[in-house]
Formats: C-alpha cells, sequence, structure tokens
C-alpha cells in the first residue's frame, strides 16, 4: 500500500507534471507454510491506494499505478507497506506484514532514469527484500484503444494437459528497463487463446509515444515461460492484417535448439481506436478544433460573450491570457500567457483582436495540463487591489472545458477576491460534468476557503452546451449566453460600492454603473481542453 505524508495541498505550490508511480519488489519474505506469498503494497501515511494482489510470488510486478502531482518546491514524504493477503479482509491487521519502506517523490524522480531500489525494513532480524518504485511523466494525451489478441499454436506446458496462457505487456523505459502496464486473464486449457478484449489508454501502453515499443511475454498460470514479441502502438493501431501476426520466441530454447521456429503466433484480433485527444486542436474532436468553416466551442463563447461586454469596456482593449499550455521556444509550462505573445503588452484590439490572437496561439503554443485556475484570479486580483476609489471594476471572464487542477487554491482566490473590485465569469464548454465550476458559482452555498467565507458572491457560472439552438441558430444562442452571463454583474457592482459606501453617480444600460467607471475586461481561456 501506498501512503501520503506531510503534505498541505492548501500550501502547495502549483504542481509542474503528474508522475506514474509503478512498484515491482524482489525477494519478498515468504510468510506462507504451503505456498509462496501473496502480496499487496499499501501507499502512504493518509492512504492513497493499493495495488491488485498478486497469488504465490516473492517477485511481484504490480499492474496498478499511482498517479501523482509531482511538486519540485515540496517534500512529498511517501511510505510502501507490503502485505501477504490470503483472505477477501480489507482490514490490514489481518494480513501478515511483509516489510515496509520510505521514501521521497523527490527521491524517486531524482533517481537514475526515475527508478529507485529500496531495502524493505520493518521485522527485526528479517531479510524482507526489496522494493522497486519507477516514476515517469505522463503525457497530456488522451487516446484510448480497445484490443483483443489470440495466440495460436502455443508451446504445451502442463503435463497432463495443454497450457493455460495469459498475455503481459511491457513498455520500454529509456534506460532499457521495462515496465509493465496490462495483464490479460487466463485462458484454461489451450494453445489457441482468445484473450477478451480489453481498453487501455494509450498513456498506459506507451505514454503517448506511438513508436516506442514493447515487449508482450506470454505464460501460463504457474507462470511458465512460454515466450515473447515486441512491436509498438502505431503498428498495433493498423489492427487485424498479415503485419500484426507475431512470432512468439523463447530465448534459451532458440539457444538450445538449431531447428527452433517459435513457441507459437500471437496476432491481434482488432483494435479500434475508441477517443480521440482532445490536446490536439488539429484533430476534430477536439474543444478547440481549428474548423476552416464555423467557430469551435470556445471561439463561440467567447464571441457571444464578448461582441455585448466590448461596448462597455473602456478602450477596447483587452488583455488576453491562456493557460495550460508549453510554450515555444523551452516548451515551459504556463498558466497565465499572453495569447498574443507578448507577455508586456498582452493587450488585444477589441474581440476580433482577441480571436486572432486565440488562434495564433493555438499553432505556437502546445496545449499541456494541468488546469489551475488559481494564477489567472491573482493576476487580475493584483490589479483590482490596486484600485480602492471605485474608480474603475474588473471583470475575469475564464472559458473553460471544466477541468480543474487546483481547486483548493482557486476557492482561496475567489474568497481573496471577494473583497476587490472584481467578478468572474466562467463560461464552461464540451460534454463535461461541471460540479467543481457550480461550487465555485456560490449560489447555493457562499464559497468558503479554510474556515473563512467571501465577502460577496462574485462567480457566475453557466455551461455553454445549455445554449445551443437545437435549429442550429449559433447567432440565437449566443445572444441567450451572453444575456444570462452577464445578468448577475451588476448586482455583483452594486454590492461592492455600497459595501464601499461609494455612490454612482449615473446610470448605463448595465443598469447601475457609474459614468465616469472604467470597465476592465480580461479574458482567459483554458487551453488543456
Amino acid at each position: 500500500m501506498a501512503t501520503i505524508g506531510d503534505f498541505d495541498p492548501l500550501n502547495a505550490t502549483i504542481p509542474a507534471t503528474k508522475v506514474e508511480i509503478t512498484v515491482s519488489c524482489r525477494n519478498l519474505l515468504d510468510r506462507d507454510t504451503f505456498s509462496k506469498s501473496d502480496p499487496t503494497d499499501l501507499p502512504l501515511f493518509f492512504q492513497f491506494g493499493r495495488t491488485e494482489v498478486i497469488d504465490n510470488t516473492l517477485n511481484p510486478d504490480f499492474v496498478r499505478k499511482f498517479i501523482l502531482d509531482y511538486f519540485f518546491e515540496e517534500r512529498q514524504n511517501l511510505k510502501f507497506d507490503l502485505y501477504d493477503v490470503d483472505s477477501k479482509s480489507t482490514n490490514l491487521s489481518k494480513h501478515d506484514f511483509l516489510g515496509q519502506a520510505c521514501c521521497t517523490l523527490g527521491e524517486v524522480v531524482g533517481s537514475l532514469g526515475g527508478r529507485m531500489e529500496k531495502a524493505l525494513g520493518g521485522i527485526p532480524g528479517k531479510k524482507c527484500g526489496t522494493i522497486v518504485v519507477k516514476a515517469e511523466e505522463l503525457s497530456n494525451c488522451r487516446e484510448s484503444v480497445m484490443m483483443q489478441f489470440c495466440g495460436n499454436k502455443l508451446d504445451k506446458k502442463d503435463f497432463f494437459g495443454k497450457s493455460d496462457p495469459f498475455l503481459v505487456f511491457y513498455r520500454s523505459n529509456e534506460d532499457g528497463t521495462f515496465t509493465i502496464c496490462h495483464k490479460t486473464e487466463v485462458v484454461k486449457n489451450t494453445l489457441n487463446p482468445v484473450w477478451q478484449a480489453f481498453k487501455i489508454s494509450v498513456r498506459a501502453l506507451c505514454n503517448g509515444d506511438y513508436d516506442r515499443y514493447g515487449v508482450f511475454c506470454t505464460g501460463i498460470g504457474s507462470h511458465d515461460f512460454i515466450g515473447e514479441f515486441s512491436t509498438s502502438y502505431r503498428e498495433l493501431s493498423r489492427g487485424q492484417s498479415q503485419f500484426n501476426v507475431y512470432e512468439v520466441i523463447n530465448p534459451k530454447k532458440k539457444g538450445k535448439k538449431k531447428k527452433y521456429l517459435n513457441s507459437g503466433t500471437v496476432s491481434i484480433h482488432f483494435s479500434c481506436y475508441i477517443l480521440a485527444s482532445v490536446c490536439n486542436p488539429a484533430q476534430p474532436t477536439s474543444l478547440h478544433y481549428m474548423n476552416p468553416y464555423q467557430l469551435n466551442t470556445y471561439a463561440m463563447a467567447l464571441k457571444a460573450v464578448g461582441d455585448i461586454i466590448q461596448d462597455y469596456d473602456s478602450d477596447k482593449m483587452f488583455p488576453a491570457l491562456g493557460f495550460g499550455a508549453k510554450l515555444p521556444p523551452d516548451g515551459r509550462i504556463s498558466h497565465e500567457f499572453a495569447l498574443n505573445g507578448n507577455p508586456q503588452n498582452p493587450y488585444c484590439n477589441g474581440i476580433d483582436g482577441v480571436m486572432e490572437a486565440y488562434y495564433q496561439s493555438l499553432k505556437s503554443v502546445q496545449l499541456y495540463g494541468p488546469t489551475n485556475f488559481s494564477p489567472v484570479i491573482n493576476h487580475v486580483a493584483r490589479y483590482a487591489a490596486s484600485v480602492k476609489d471605485g474608480s474603475q471594476y474588473f471583470i475575469l471572464l475564464i472559458i473553460t472545458d471544466g477541468v480543474i487542477s487546483d481547486m483548493a487554491q482557486t476557492k482561496e482566490s475567489i474568497v481573496n477576491a471577494a473583497s476587490l473590485p472584481m467578478s468572474i465569469i466562467i463560461v464552461g464548454v464540451g460534454p463535461a460534468e461541471f460540479d467543481a465550476m457550480i461550487e465555485l458559482d456560490g449560489d447555493e452555498v457562499r464559497i468558503s476557503s479554510r474556515g473563512r467565507y467571501a465577502e460577496r458572491d462574485i462567480v457566475q457560472f453557466v455551461p455553454f452546451r445549455d445554449y445551443i439552438d437545437r435549429t442550429g441558430n449559433h447567432i440565437l444562442s449566443m445572444a441567450r449566453l451572453a444575456k444570462d452571463v452577464l445578468a448577475e454583474i451588476p448586482d455583483q457592482f452594486l454590492s461592492y460600492m455600497r459595501t464601499r459606501g461609494i455612490k454612482p453617480t449615473g446610470l448605463l444600460p448595465l443598469q447601475a454603473f457609474p459614468v465616469r467607471m472604467s470597465l476592465s475586461f480580461t479574458l482567459c481561456l483554458s487551453m488543456p481542453g
């Protein structure tokens, strides 16, 4: 079991990346009388997760992974506990303890090849074996594939029967090692197995690198080795064909027998690409897809609200920011970058200028997670904090697919901003569930952070899909969206003015804005979607 300690998510810095933790063990202490141990690994000081149980082995390679946010500046303590699980009870005290290892995530990431090997301890006077912990940065690839494999004329391994074969998939690593990524079920008593179809993410299979090769090993129920073959996801994605029939080779048998050909073959029964990555704006499934014939959903939402709010902006110059992308030339991850590429002057001339900068940015940056809201909120809050006389009011428009990686920090940023002359409009695009955005809206429960409640409601959230006109009239859709998006702004503005004792000197079409007040709109687009 893996556990995590001494980590405060409210005070944590923004994670630079997500890492995948893979666990293996070697030469575990044998606590079973008539068989080998059946180990399971458990996480850190608060339980983060458990691996599967692997029967009857002292050298387990666990398939189940742990996905962690990696904070370079934080000390992230990890503890791994190993247990011999001999019953279905989830209570660990009822199972034999096999050993323990402690380290930090930084130790694992900083080890050569991201691979750390450490002795297990925790049982006085006993050698408990070793644990191997490997960390790999995860790509932002969101593709998945459905595959099915079948074997033909595999070697007979059972004395009284045939074989009970299964497949194990390993992806290669840069240091020449391999990481287990999938294991099929065992098919009993056959030399021609057809394994069940399974869905796997391309990130798990090859971490988004289509040409990274993997080794596929065949064995039988008692873990006798039949043979292996290697291929890449790019080859597998071709599906069933003469090119996707692989000879299963047992190196030891090949070295001993001159006439050895193979230990059977494995072929891909079918391969079905089922979920395209939404990270690439060149893909039609991306919310940022640059369709030459119509606006994508981000652009539609931006133009719908922008065409209205620009009438109330004092100079029609909008600072436009993106968040969640790798920037050229060094691939630095940014959560508040200028869409026009000029951090010293991120202003765009009108909504048309913002649209142009948005499309140009899609051609130059690499969309990338995580999706952090707090940096852009804090960005606008810094400007709002300098205005205390009511002469300026700041409105932040965020267009997002609903994914948020820094919920705790975002809540704190909103609570802090609630005392400033600013409002936040969030427009959700795409098919995701927007539970987090609804929580930030605070219509039902006032948003709070660390026991401190927001002084006033400053967030308005609307999902764009609720405004799609079924007849295809996008102009009507955008008009309805803009109306509801801006509906709460006058009351939010007035609540700020009243609590500060500032009296409006005149009226504008938005019901109650003082004539001499300058409205400043900042537009921010979430880029990972």
